[in-house]
């Protein structure tokens, strides 16, 4: 037996214990009586209730099959069922049929294939048909169950067949027959396992258990932090996932520009409106000495004089004019003035502002109703855009004396018609709050001063405050790559006395206003994008996990509900930010500065990776990764393929769908033959919806398990980190062997060109730990996507489990042998080595004429080379017994080790050990 699960009792059911063990899933009850023989003259008795469980076809008759989870669930009064899983994954539903004439007497019970999900430490079932599955490795998933009364259309196998077979074996003894796998695989029917077909996934919990290797650098090529680079998982989970620090980002769009742009900006489009929400109408870039208007559709286009756009001229800030009732036209604002756009009988109507005498016009903002301009010296004009003929007018001017540097009029608040305040950032490192009240325009409400460095952008925010109010905020990019936040009174127009400050990156930081799931968030722009929002009551930042932008604003049309656009150098970019490209943030959450994951699903069990510098053409040169992964007691990718097995278990659906969709698409009889292209249409959109259907039924499916000991399928893989790690070789390994580690050597004699050493073992059995033979195999990277084989070295002495280039050399742990090669024509040339080491080498490092050994059982040992007499000396080595798993150097005299128990340790040469 290898697991129990209680039956309902009492009136809910006839109690006892369903006990699932090898093939076979037993009912037991301390007052049942023996099952009636199918034969009644036979002299047999049985005395168990037992039922076999149905088998994969390709799964050798000789081997058994456990179970290793089983769940019940009570549906009502007097009804249940149990869920049962395989070790191979396989879920089956047993249900346990009672006496007509006593309930509490079980007679029969019946077992029925249900789906193929991930293997699970255990099973759990609610009342709103949904299963959780806590995975053993990898992801866990939540499942909504389509249909569960399967017993008609499912594989299924009874009690009844079961005993009958027993019965005419003529065996005597139940237990030796139930003992026998041949018996069971001999009786049960077969099954392929294809994708889900009576249930699907509608969540998934991500989880990188167990992690086997993990690497740290910026090798994407255009990020400014490091990615995290995890082997994850098991088997047909396995994957390669590439963590990065804060909000994951989908690139939607990217175009080139004809120059380095100098800001972007997005025009509300006021005349169309759909459930409520306004989209962009235009997309307005400004450049050193011209404008770009594109205009936002189906396509974006480029848009001429017709816009009504001054293009010769840089913008400095447009907005389109009205509160979504009434279309008060564009307001474009260039270093020459004020241009009001109106269009009047299809008709563009332009009347400008221009700036008196030589000034120019510095920094400019404007909202709905309202423009804030400041030309050189410090002298500030306030517009307003008269709500009964249209018009804007000059409505305030004030002198503050300085010479501004940014300023900000901030969104209007709903239900209102304008904003109260203004924030002006000065270049005598001061910012000010400047009411915009009819009594009282541009009069100072409140200043911070921010010491030594100056502001560079600046925002007014209306964010949600908790328990449904909301607060006025303001943000104030520094030039220092600094942001700085504070309250703000929404009576007074106080500064809050405690305002919060982060550095954000190396380069001046530009504010701007975006929209998230509906509410404000703010957009800070550094070295690295960040994105800044409340949640829960509280302000939380996250950066985002792309490249560099220069500028942004918000941008909304039927395809990118709520998104960003941008610029970065001489490229347009259009993101959006997200989980999956939605919206769905997770900011203001408790770990409001997780990871994303980028997730590669890989063949087998990864085992280790190291980086590569391979050449490219003459001169150039690209970093790669090289993976190594392997599988015991598995097939290799051929055989699995010359044994008709589909690991995507999509085989038998490709020419057909979902049988519950086809049942519903079979009462669509006849058409007529007027609707041609609508039928075509509905056809594409039905081929969309039956593809996302089977995404969310793809479920990983263990391949066939060989009859004998000592199967391996393995594999070297070559992956491109700066293309999302797509894979660009991939050798598989033959003759059973795997390969277990490798590392990036380069030998002096090939004049430093970096190749790829792989340590692998043939025919490896665990229980007895034994092999068939060694080797170590070296590759060389051609032309950076393509692996090329150099040659084969056969090495004894133990299996290799760890290779680390040393010196120009490259060092070897085989078995209790740490020895060192040369490289050779036809093999490598074995030059030194150290025997007698405890039990087995299991991990390695280098460093100068060190080598850091872990042992399998015994701790670290450091070892120095002596160039002199050519030999490897033992310097010292750590009393403590530890089972290492893992280790890192710190420096030259101290390590890190982790062991197989969770420990993780500091150990330190001592002073004068050398």
């Amino acid at each position: 037996a290898c697991c129990l699960a209680a039956i309902p009792g009492g009136l809910d059911g006839p109690s006892g214990v369903l006990v699932g063990g090898e093939d076979y899933i037993e009912y037991l009850h301390e007052g049942m009586s023996p099952p009636s023989s199918v034969n009644g003259n036979s002299k047999i008795t049985p005395k168990r209730l037992i039922c076999a469980i149905p088998r994969r076809e390709l799964h050798p008759k000789s081997k058994g099959i456990l179970i290793t989870t089983i769940s019940v669930l009570r549906q009502k009064k007097g009804k249940f069922f149990a869920l049962a899983q395989s070790e191979l994954g396989d879920v089956y539903k047993v249900t346990l049929q009672m006496s007509k004439e006593d309930k509490t007497v079980v007679t029969h019970m019946t077992i029925c294939l249900l789906d193929t999900l991930p293997i699970g430490n255990g099973l759990n079932i609610s009342k709103l048909a949904l299963l959780f599955v806590p995975a053993e490795f990898g992801d866990h998933g939540l499942y909504q169950f389509d249909a569960i009364d399967i017993e008609d259309s499912a594989v299924k196998f009874t009690s009844e067949e079961t005993i009958s077979s027993f019965v005419k074996s003529g065996e005597s003894s139940e237990d030796a027959f139930y003992a026998s796998s041949e018996n069971a695989a001999a009786i049960v029917p077969t099954f392929r396992p294809t994708i889900l077909r009576n249930m699907h996934k509608v969540f998934t919990l991500d989880s990188l258990a167990p992690v086997t290797s993990v690497l740290v650098g910026e090798l994407a090529g255009n990020e400014v932090s490091p990615q995290f680079y995890t082997l994850c998982g098991r088997g047909p989970r396995s994957s390669l996932r590439i963590l990065r620090h804060g909000l994951s980002v989908t690139e939607l769009a990217v175009s080139e520009l004809p120059g380095v742009p100098g800001g972007v900006f997005n025009v509300r489009d006021d005349r169309t409106t759909k459930n409520g929400k306004f989209y962009d109408r235009y997309i307005v870039v400004s450049f050193a000495d011209a404008t770009l208007v594109l205009s936002v559709g189906e396509t974006v286009e480029e848009m001429g004089k017709e816009s009504g756009f001054l293009t010769s001229d840089p913008t400095l800030a447009c907005s389109a004019l009205g509160n979504g009732d009434k279309d008060g036209g564009i307001v474009q604002v260039c270093p020459g003035g004020v241009r009001h756009i109106r269009r009047v009988n299809n008709q563009v109507n332009v009347s400008q502002w221009s700036v008196p005498g030589i000034k120019k016009i510095e920094c400019a903002s404007a909202n709905e109703s309202q423009i804030l301009i400041a030309l050189a010296g410090g002298e500030l004009i306030y517009f307003e855009l008269d709500p009964m003929s249209g018009n804007l007018t000059e409505a305030c001017t004030r002198d503050i004396g300085t010479d501004v540097c940014c300023l900000d009029v901030g969104p209007v608040p709903k239900g209102k018609s304008r904003s109260l305040f203004a924030v002006v950032g000065s270049r005598d490192s001061n910012v000010r709050l400047l009411s915009l009240a009819p009594a009282s325009l541009l009069e100072p409400k409140s200043s911070t001063t921010l010491g030594a460095t100056k502001p560079y952008s600046a925002a007014l925010s209306i964010v949600d405050g908790g328990d449904g109010a909301s607060e006025l905020t303001m943000t104030v990019g520094l030039e220092d790559g600094s942001a700085l936040r504070a309250n703000v009174d929404p009576i007074t127009g106080a500064i809050s006395t405690s305002p919060s400050r982060r550095f954000l990156g190396a380069r001046p930081v530009s504010v701007s206003r975006v929209t998230l799931d509906g509410s404000p968030s703010t957009l800070l722009l550094s070295s690295r994008p960040w994105i800044g929002r409340n949640g829960n009551g509280r302000h939380s930042m996250a950066p985002m996990s792309y490249a560099p932008l220069d500028h942004g604003c918000s941008f909304s049309n039927e395809a990118v509900r709520e998104g960003i656009v941008a610029t970065s150098g001489t490229t347009l970019r259009i993101l959006s930010v997200g989980e999956n490209g939605g919206n769905n943030a997770l900011l203001g959450n408790d770990d409001d500065e997780a990871f994303n994951a980028t997730n590669v699903s890989l063949r087998y069990t990864p085992r280790q990776m190291c980086l590569l510098s391979a050449k490219v053409g003459e001169t150039g040169k690209k970093i790669v990764l090289a993976l190594v992964e392997s599988d015991y007691n598995d097939y290799g990718a051929e055989e699995k393929k010359s044994m008709g097995f589909d690991g995507t278990g999509r085989l038998k659906t490709t020419s057909k769908k979902i049988e519950s969709k086809s049942n519903d698409d079979a009462m669509d009889m006849d058409e007529d033959s007027d609707d041609d292209a609508n039928n075509e249409e509905k056809k594409e959109e039905a081929d969309e919806e039956d593809e996302d259907d089977i995404n969310t039924r793809l479920t990983p499916i263990r391949g066939p398990v060989p009859s004998g000991k000592g199967r391996w399928g393995s594999c070297v893989r070559l992956v491109d980190p700066q293309n999302a790690c797509s894979t660009l070789d991939c050798v598989e390994l033959n003759r059973n062997e795997a390969a277990l580690c490798c590392a990036s050597v380069r030998f002096h004699s090939r004049g430093g060109e970096s190749l790829l050493a792989v340590g692998t073992v043939t025919s490896m059995t665990m229980h007895p730990l034994g092999h068939k033979e060694s080797h170590v195999v070296l590759y060389r990277v051609v032309n950076g996507d393509r692996l090329q084989f150099l040659h084969r070295t056969k090495v004894d002495d133990g299996p290799v489990l760890s290779l680390v280039h040393f010196q120009g050399r490259l060092l070897v742990g085989i078995g209790r042998t740490l020895r060192l090669y040369e490289m050779g024509k036809r093999q490598l040339l074995k030059k030194c080595e150290l025997r007698g080491l405890p039990t087995m080498v299991k991990t390695l490092h280098a460093a100068g004429d060190r080598a850091y050994v872990g042992d399998m059982m015994q701790s670290l040992h450091f070892i120095r080379y002596d160039s002199t007499a050519n030999r490897l000396v033992l310097v010292a080595r750590d009393r403590s017994s530890r089972p290492i798993t893992c280790q890192e150097l710190l420096d030259m005299n101290t390590v890190a080790v982790g062991d197989k128990f969770g420990n993780v340790s500091i150990l330190r040469l001592p002073g004068g050990a050398d």
